[in-house]
């Protein structure tokens, strides 16, 4: 299992950037992003695999961007021109070796598709 923990979120206006990351204990084949706003299912955001390829879904195209650094074991999600329908808990998710490893472009951004979670970090984007 991989330990996951998510910083950086915070309330912010519309507009703003924001930088979370995401320290994980051991390095995985395949990482994303995960959002969940108030009474919505949890949605993908964005995926990275083992040689970097990235996969984005279609509102994350243009301002949010991963990243990762694994000499720091964390991951990055930028998020630029912050909208008040940003606002969410942000989650990192981690897809274990074992899994198989998938590349980002054809791994579907599904909560199915990952098994270790953070506890989330709160975005909240003001008018």
């Amino acid at each position: 299992q991989v330990q996951l923990v998510e910083s950086g979120g915070g309330s912010v206006q519309a507009g703003g950037s924001l930088r979370l990351s995401c320290t994980y204990s051991r390095y995985t084949c395949n990482m994303g992003w995960f959002r969940q706003a108030p009474g919505k299912e949890r949605e993908g955001v964005a995926a990275v695999d083992s040689v970097g390829r990235k996969r984005y879904a279609e509102f994350a195209t243009g301002r949010y961007t991963i990243s990762q650094d694994n000499a720091k074991n964390t991951l990055y999600l930028q998020i630029n021109n912050l909208k008040p329908e940003d606002t969410a808990v942000y989650y990192c998710a981690a897809r274990p070796w074992d899994w198989g490893v998938v590349s980002a472009l054809d791994l579907d951004l599904v909560p199915r598709n990952f098994a270790d979670w953070g506890q989330g970090t709160q975005v909240t984007v003001s008018s």
